[in-house]
Protein backbone atom coordinates (compact mmCIF):
# COMPACT_ATOMS: atom_id res chain seq x y z
CA UNK A 1 0.00 0.00 0.00
CA UNK A 2 1.50 2.99 -1.12
CA UNK A 3 1.64 5.63 1.97
CA UNK A 4 1.91 9.39 0.99
CA UNK A 5 3.12 12.28 2.89
CA UNK A 6 0.39 14.53 3.92
CA UNK A 7 0.76 17.61 1.56
CA UNK A 8 2.08 20.28 3.15
CA UNK A 9 0.13 23.56 3.18
CA UNK A 10 2.15 26.94 2.45
CA UNK A 11 0.48 30.50 4.00
CA UNK A 12 1.18 33.88 2.71
CA UNK A 13 2.95 35.77 4.85
CA UNK A 14 -0.13 37.47 6.72
CA UNK A 15 -1.89 34.04 7.24
CA UNK A 16 1.37 32.70 8.81
CA UNK A 17 1.74 35.94 11.25
CA UNK A 18 -1.76 35.12 12.17
CA UNK A 19 -1.58 31.71 12.75
CA UNK A 20 1.71 32.07 14.66
CA UNK A 21 -0.22 35.00 16.51
CA UNK A 22 -2.54 32.37 17.84
CA UNK A 23 -0.01 29.51 18.18
CA UNK A 24 1.67 31.90 21.08
CA UNK A 25 -1.44 33.34 22.29
CA UNK A 26 -2.28 29.33 22.94
CA UNK A 27 1.09 28.57 24.92
CA UNK A 28 4.82 30.54 25.45
CA UNK A 29 6.81 29.38 23.05
CA UNK A 30 10.52 30.23 21.78
CA UNK A 31 11.98 32.04 19.35
CA UNK A 32 13.35 28.42 17.26
CA UNK A 33 9.81 26.77 17.74
CA UNK A 34 8.32 29.51 15.97
CA UNK A 35 11.08 29.87 13.83
CA UNK A 36 11.05 25.99 12.99
CA UNK A 37 7.15 26.52 12.77
CA UNK A 38 7.01 29.23 9.85
CA UNK A 39 9.76 27.42 7.73
CA UNK A 40 7.27 24.35 8.37
CA UNK A 41 4.88 26.42 6.66
CA UNK A 42 6.81 27.19 3.55
CA UNK A 43 7.87 30.79 3.86
CA UNK A 44 11.15 32.20 3.25
CA UNK A 45 13.83 33.47 5.52
CA UNK A 46 12.96 37.54 4.65
CA UNK A 47 9.20 37.07 5.95
CA UNK A 48 10.27 34.47 8.53
CA UNK A 49 12.00 36.83 10.30
CA UNK A 50 10.02 39.90 9.66
CA UNK A 51 7.13 37.83 11.16
CA UNK A 52 9.48 36.83 14.57
CA UNK A 53 10.43 40.56 14.43
CA UNK A 54 6.46 41.70 14.56
CA UNK A 55 5.64 38.73 17.53
CA UNK A 56 8.28 40.28 19.62
CA UNK A 57 7.22 44.44 18.79
CA UNK A 58 3.67 42.96 20.03
CA UNK A 59 4.50 41.01 22.66
CA UNK A 60 3.21 37.57 21.71
CA UNK A 61 6.91 36.23 21.44
CA UNK A 62 9.16 37.22 24.59
CA UNK A 63 12.10 34.64 25.29
CA UNK A 64 12.79 35.53 28.78
CA UNK A 65 9.13 35.01 29.67
CA UNK A 66 9.28 31.72 27.92
CA UNK A 67 12.47 30.69 29.89
CA UNK A 68 10.58 31.72 32.92
CA UNK A 69 7.52 29.57 32.23
CA UNK A 70 9.78 27.18 31.02
CA UNK A 71 11.51 26.31 34.23
CA UNK A 72 8.88 26.63 36.33
CA UNK A 73 6.27 24.50 34.64
CA UNK A 74 9.12 21.85 34.51
CA UNK A 75 9.88 22.10 37.77
CA UNK A 76 6.40 22.46 39.35
CA UNK A 77 4.80 19.79 37.20
CA UNK A 78 7.52 17.51 35.86
CA UNK A 79 9.21 17.43 38.72
CA UNK A 80 12.89 18.12 36.93
CA UNK A 81 15.74 19.70 38.58
CA UNK A 82 17.93 22.48 37.35
CA UNK A 83 20.59 20.44 35.04
CA UNK A 84 17.33 19.30 33.16
CA UNK A 85 15.54 22.64 33.02
CA UNK A 86 18.87 23.96 30.84
CA UNK A 87 19.85 21.14 28.88
CA UNK A 88 15.84 21.75 28.00
CA UNK A 89 16.29 25.56 27.61
CA UNK A 90 19.70 25.12 25.57
CA UNK A 91 17.75 22.63 23.00
CA UNK A 92 14.85 25.60 21.92
CA UNK A 93 18.31 27.73 21.92
CA UNK A 94 17.48 29.92 24.67
CA UNK A 95 20.08 32.32 25.70
CA UNK A 96 22.43 31.28 28.67
CA UNK A 97 21.67 34.75 30.22
CA UNK A 98 18.08 34.08 30.34
CA UNK A 99 18.72 30.56 31.29
CA UNK A 100 20.31 31.21 34.39
CA UNK A 101 17.72 33.74 35.25
CA UNK A 102 14.92 31.68 34.80
CA UNK A 103 17.15 29.20 36.93
CA UNK A 104 17.64 31.77 39.68
CA UNK A 105 14.24 32.36 39.73
CA UNK A 106 13.17 28.88 40.87
CA UNK A 107 12.68 29.08 44.93
CA UNK A 108 15.10 27.27 46.73
CA UNK A 109 12.93 25.99 49.60
CA UNK A 110 10.69 24.64 46.86
CA UNK A 111 13.18 22.94 45.25
CA UNK A 112 14.72 21.50 48.36
CA UNK A 113 11.48 20.02 49.06
CA UNK A 114 10.46 19.12 45.91
CA UNK A 115 13.36 17.01 45.71
CA UNK A 116 13.32 15.53 49.29
CA UNK A 117 9.40 14.50 47.94
CA UNK A 118 10.66 12.61 44.93
CA UNK A 119 13.51 11.30 47.58
CA UNK A 120 10.90 9.56 49.36
CA UNK A 121 8.59 8.67 46.80
CA UNK A 122 11.55 6.48 45.06
CA UNK A 123 12.39 4.94 48.48
CA UNK A 124 9.29 4.05 48.71
CA UNK A 125 9.25 1.89 45.67
CA UNK A 126 12.38 0.31 45.94
CA UNK A 127 13.24 -3.28 47.42
CA UNK A 128 16.81 -3.09 47.66
CA UNK A 129 17.84 -4.55 50.84
CA UNK A 130 21.36 -3.58 50.78
CA UNK A 131 21.23 0.04 52.09
CA UNK A 132 24.93 1.43 49.85
CA UNK A 133 22.87 -0.02 46.98
CA UNK A 134 19.50 1.39 47.69
CA UNK A 135 21.47 4.72 48.60
CA UNK A 136 23.25 4.53 44.75
CA UNK A 137 19.96 3.57 43.07
CA UNK A 138 18.22 7.10 44.81
CA UNK A 139 21.31 9.00 43.90
CA UNK A 140 20.97 7.92 40.72
CA UNK A 141 17.39 8.21 40.33
CA UNK A 142 17.74 12.20 41.33
CA UNK A 143 20.38 13.07 39.26
CA UNK A 144 18.47 11.49 36.38
CA UNK A 145 16.00 14.23 36.96
CA UNK A 146 18.54 16.70 36.79
CA UNK A 147 18.94 17.24 40.42
CA UNK A 148 22.15 18.55 42.26
CA UNK A 149 24.82 16.38 44.09
CA UNK A 150 25.36 18.32 46.27
CA UNK A 151 21.32 18.56 47.41
CA UNK A 152 20.87 14.82 46.77
CA UNK A 153 23.60 13.80 49.29
CA UNK A 154 22.51 16.72 52.08
CA UNK A 155 18.97 15.25 52.00
CA UNK A 156 19.82 11.82 52.04
CA UNK A 157 22.09 12.57 54.96
CA UNK A 158 19.19 14.03 56.60
CA UNK A 159 17.26 11.59 56.20
CA UNK A 160 19.45 9.10 57.48
CA UNK A 161 20.17 7.08 54.02
CA UNK A 162 24.05 7.81 53.77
Amino acid sequence: MDHEQPKRRNYTPHQARLKAESYCAYQERSQKEIRDKLYEWGLFSKDVEEIISELIQNNFLNEERFAMMYAQGKFRIKGWGKYKIKQGLKLKQVPEKLIQKALNNLDMDEYLAKLERIIIQKLELITEKDRFKRRLKLQQFAQMRGFESEFITEILKNRGLS
